[in-house]
């Protein structure tokens, strides 16, 4: 479960670095 969860956060985290970064370049 905890894999799991980590995997998730990751893939989430990473998704929404590279919205953040689209939205928001400066940052």
């Amino acid at each position: 479960m905890t894999v799991v969860s980590m995997k998730h956060l990751l893939e989430a985290g990473v998704h929404f670095g590279h919205q953040t970064r689209r939205w928001n370049p400066k940052m």
